[in-house]
């Protein structure tokens, strides 16, 4: 039995770990706002030259085109901003199980604005994500260096908002019609970087990245592989997935990665993890899949 979707979405899981640690360190070292920019850039680099050597058209609406856009800047301006925040003040692992929390916004925004119905199952999977989060939020680590704060968790929840709300426009474009995974991607990422980069610029937000970069290479090697990890690679094997195997089953082992990541938190940053830290990580992963397999 072929199980290329099955491995696709768990090594997609893998990717987003990876690409959660690389965007955590490059947040640090050259903050949130330069590093949303710069790998939105580098992002919108790789997706055009594979779109053009893939042969990709971009035959889409007005309207698909609108809604891409406003998707791109919901979700990568201002949703990814929050997130990276968050991983400033929090940390990778909790700002991703934050993350975890989009799965059950998602499913109460479509049934708002898009008439998609939660059965009951769907919100007890809401419940138990929730549930889940908590667990691993509330849990005090001493030797973690970063400190849960309310700041910190609302950024994170606001990533997820953010997240969850770009999709919902995103859907709206991919619900008038047919567009390539490459290339509704391609406008969203480059869209925010026409869009953000001249605001950020007048405001003298964005430094030079040339002379930031130079000064710091070690932000660069973190920025390019957190960029080819998540917005490239990421994608890439997440569209395999959804071809592959059922869209449910894809999604469940995508969300994987709070438990991917516990064990890359113990032996990078020495995190002594707790029963509670593993079971609501675990909690949680079975919410995400109640919600995406109801």
């Amino acid at each position: 039995m072929n199980y290329l979707g099955e491995l696709s979405a768990l090594l997609t899981a893998f990717l987003w770990s990876g690409t959660s640690f690389a965007f955590s360190s490059a947040a640090e070292k050259i903050g949130s706002l330069q590093l949303n920019i710069n790998r939105m850039i580098l992002a919108s680099v790789f997706l055009i030259a594979t779109i053009f050597i893939m042969g990709y058209d971009f035959d889409l609406s007005n309207s698909q085109f609108t809604n891409l856009v406003i998707s791109g800047i919901i979700g990568l301006v201002i949703g990814d901003s929050f997130l990276f925040k968050s991983y400033q003040m929090i940390g990778a692992r909790i700002s991703m199980l934050l993350m975890a929390l989009s799965p059950g916004m998602s499913t109460l925004l479509a049934f708002i604005f898009l008439d998609e119905r939660i059965t009951l199952l769907g919100m007890l999977g809401i419940f138990i994500t929730i549930t889940g989060i908590a667990l691993v939020v509330l849990e005090r680590n001493a030797n973690s260096k970063y400190t849960v704060t309310g700041l910190g968790i609302f950024y994170g929840v606001m990533g997820a908002l953010g997240q969850s709300a770009g999709l919902i426009f995103a859907k709206f474009a991919f619900t008038e019609g047919h567009i390539t995974g490459f290339v509704a991607t391609f406008i969203r990422v480059f869209s925010s970087v026409i869009i953000f980069l001249p605001i950020m610029l007048l405001l003298k937000k964005y430094k030079n990245p040339y002379k930031l970069f130079n000064k710091d290479k070690s932000a660069f090697g973190v920025t390019l592989i957190g960029t080819i990890l998540g917005p490239f690679l990421g994608i890439t094997f997440s569209l395999i997935a959804v071809e592959n195997t059922k869209v449910g089953i894809a999604a469940t082992l995508m969300s994987t990665m709070p438990i991917i990541m516990l064990p890359m938190v113990k032996y990078i940053y020495k995190e002594n993890l707790s029963w509670r830290a593993i079971l609501g990580a675990v909690i949680a992963v079975l919410g995400v899949a109640l919600i995406f397999l109801r």
